[in-house]
């Protein structure tokens, strides 16, 4: 299945909703009532990735808040038929290896029965398209190194991987203000 051809950007291509469709799969921005489905998704993803835990509060806190940004933060569903079959989000950052913007790629998933099929793909093309427009210079993700899966997919999607590690650090939440 050749790869979909997407429209340049345009002055308005930040508010463009739609941006590719291919065998009846639409690419287009996520809104709030797509929370629910994606919550679902991200369930899928994070019994996948050893380092999460799905817990529907936090996702659908996190997603609101991804959502409440459109203009540094980019959510982006696959739908066939009404339905979300997958997604991806994107946040701009600062690179200062890059002097410039850079994009962190978070949250790809794609239900079992569309993967192999250029969905996951298509919606990295889409936030590859909107990084390109708001001017950033690279694009970057995380994924597990023991997941071959993944690793094929991105590798046949043209990115590389690199020799940093990621290390995080879980702070305390802070202490409730009483009023």
């Amino acid at each position: 299945m050749p790869f979909p051809k997407l429209s340049p950007p345009s002055e308005t291509a930040a508010a463009v909703t739609v941006i590719a469709i291919e065998n009846a799969v639409t690419i287009e921005r996520a809104t709030l009532r797509d929370i629910p489905a994606m919550v679902r998704l991200l369930s899928i993803l994070f019994t996948i990735e050893n380092d999460f835990s799905p817990n529907m509060e936090k996702q659908e806190k996190g997603l609101t808040l991804m959502l409440a940004d459109g203009k540094k933060r980019r959510v982006m569903v696959a739908r066939t038929n009404g339905k979300v079959i997958g997604m991806a989000t994107g946040q701009i950052v600062v690179s200062t290896a890059e002097g410039g913007l850079s994009v962190w790629v978070e949250d790809v998933i794609v239900d079992r029965e569309y993967r192999r099929s250029r969905v996951g793909s298509m919606l990295l093309a889409s936030l590859e398209e909107w990084a390109r427009h708001v001017g950033a210079q690279r694009l970057q993700l995380l994924t597990e190194t023991t997941n071959a899966h993944a690793l094929a997919f991105y590798d046949a999607n043209d990115w590389n991987q690199t020799n940093l590690a990621c290390l995080r650090k879980i702070l305390p939440a802070p202490p409730k203000q009483s009023l």
